[in-house]
């Protein structure tokens, strides 16, 4: 067993995807049209692009329990999902170039690093590296 697909809520697809590949550097793996106006689409990771996909899924537009799962997540903080890096204080300083909002700069914790931004699309994400 092993995992293939993760999905991430995202309220707007389009802005989703801008930010996703522009300023986190993913790539467009799937973009099919499905009913709605939604895409079944996803992206992977320019140095795992066989590996799992991320799939930005529309779906607090449409399921209202997945809304206000997201929301309570963001009011309280919590990371929605993490991104593993080589680099916590790179990717801080890059993403920080394209005016990316972090709510935890760089700290470390115990035998990792950890930083947390605000993806535009409803979600804190955690950046964590390991030292």
């Amino acid at each position: 067993m092993k995992v293939t697909l993760i999905s991430i809520p995202v309220r707007d697809q389009e802005k989703a995807l801008k930010f996703y590949t522009e300023k986190l550097g993913f790539i467009k793996k799937k973009d099919l049209p499905l009913e709605g106006g939604n895409r079944w689409l996803t992206l992977v990771s320019k140095e795992a692009q066989d590996g799992p996909e991320l799939l930005l899924e529309p779906a607090p537009n449409h399921f209202e329990p997945s809304k206000v799962y997201q929301d309570a997540l963001m009011e309280a903080g919590i990371p929605y999902t993490q991104f593993d890096v080589q680099n916590v204080d790179s990717e801080y300083e890059r993403l920080t170039k394209f005016d990316v909002e972090f709510s935890m700069k760089p700290t470390k914790m115990g035998t990792v690093k950890v930083a947390v931004f605000n993806d535009t699309c409803g979600n804190n994400i955690q950046l964590v590296e390991e030292l």
